[in-house]
């Protein structure tokens, strides 16, 4: 996907923070940009950001919803002919311990973190493929999915899962031209903490209200995060770059290192099975990582 001038980008939760960071960059890269998002208001105000009527399509979409999913493809499909490239961005969040979590707290993060992104993939991957001109499928995780942390089991579990399907999907598709990345962002300036308000009343018992109110309350360090312009560029380039993680805060080394080394340590020290390994060579080894490494010199930013 190194030529995108004239082509369609599908991006969920495309009508503010992170996601009109990426239609901002992938609009200013020559792309026509569909913004799907399930916020009215954010829609005509991303419109108005955004300018360029004849090259921006805006549609009202809950990502949870198979059917709307199906329409909203269609109607891409209607305005721009083809997508290329999908930004499974749609995100919410609940924090706090894992022992306050309610059903609820669980359905309503993985039903749009996780269940969100399996929509979008069953929903546009076919597309993509039957035009055959290639394209570029990106989950937004975030670093809890790289880099769990306590207090966000079900926020982490739903991204580090985003995470595991791009590993699994990249080596699959991109030989059939679908090049895969999980971005994992570090703190943006989005608007993740009004995401209660789109949560749905049969899902509205939670365990978490108080640390919610607490979360939306507290603003003393938004100036530390990305803006959504910085970030919508930093994933321009790594599709240009067909980057396997698209990563954005280099505080973050230290830990991914740690998590590494902690994984190479506990694997044990035993007599290998020849015969175990040439079966099931494909479990024991994914080539995707050797690649990316290769692609990152130490130290490039």
């Amino acid at each position: 996907m190194q030529n995108l001038p004239g082509k369609t980008a599908f991006v969920t939760g495309g009508a503010s923070g992170i996601g009109l960071g990426i239609a901002k960059a992938l609009l200013g890269a020559g792309m026509n940009v569909v913004i799907a998002d399930i916020r009215d208001d954010h829609l005509r105000q991303a419109q108005e950001e955004l300018g360029a009527p004849e090259r921006v399509l805006a549609l009202e979409l809950d990502v949870t919803d198979r059917a709307a999913y199906a329409r909203a493809a269609r109607a891409a499909e209607a305005r721009f002919r083809r997508v290329h490239i999908l930004c499974n961005n749609a995100g919410v969040a609940v924090v706090g311990p894992t022992e306050l979590a309610t059903f609820s707290d669980w359905d309503w993060v993985l039903g749009v973190n996780l269940g969100g992104i399996v929509n979008g993939i069953v929903t546009l991957l076919p597309r993509i493929l039957s035009h055959g001109e290639g394209g570029h499928i990106v989950n937004t995780a975030s670093m809890s999915g790289l880099m769990p942390h306590p207090g966000a089991t079900i926020y982490g579990t739903s991204k580090g899962a985003a995470v595991a399907m791009i590993e699994c999907m990249r080596a699959e598709l991109e030989p059939k031209g679908i090049v895969c990345s999980a971005f994992c962002p570090g703190a943006v300036q989005s608007n993740i903490a009004e995401a209660h308000r789109t949560r749905p009343a049969a899902l509205a018992d939670s365990g978490y209200a108080e640390a919610d109110k607490r979360r939306r309350q507290n603003t003393d360090y938004f100036h530390l995060f990305r803006t959504k312009e910085e970030i919508g560029q930093r994933v321009l380039q790594g599709i240009l770059r067909d980057e396997l993680y698209i990563l954005t805060h280099s505080e973050f080394r230290q830990g991914v290192e740690e998590r590494a080394q902690a994984m190479c340590a506990a694997v044990p020290d035993l007599p290998e099975n020849e015969e175990y390994r040439r079966a099931f060579g494909i479990l024991f080894r994914n080539p995707i990582y050797a690649a990316e490494t290769a692609r990152h010199p130490r130290g490039r930013t």
